[in-house]
């Protein structure tokens, strides 16, 4: 593996787990794709860094199972805008 594949999918792990990110905000902050990050994440970081996977595996669960509520927020609030305008 190509050694700016490796920095970059340690400094995803790293960004995924001190900001709480979730995997859109990872792909847009580091301006690569979402399934590229999973990627990063899931399969190339095990081989590197597995204790960092692992965190960042479960930052990213924790937003997996939170996204339901996430979504029904953000479509709450834009009915509440197109309400007001």
């Amino acid at each position: 593996m190509k050694e700016y594949i490796e920095e970059r999918a340690v400094a995803i792990a790293n960004y995924i787990i001190e900001n709480n990110a979730t995997v859109r905000q990872t792909a847009k902050r580091f301006g690569i794709s979402k399934s590229t990050v999973h990627k990063d994440v899931a399969e190339r970081l095990t081989h590197i860094n597995p204790s960092l996977a692992k965190q960042a595996r479960i930052v990213l669960d924790i937003n997996k199972s939170e996204r339901h509520i996430r979504g029904g927020m953000a479509t709450k609030e834009k009915y509440l805008h197109q309400k007001s305008v």
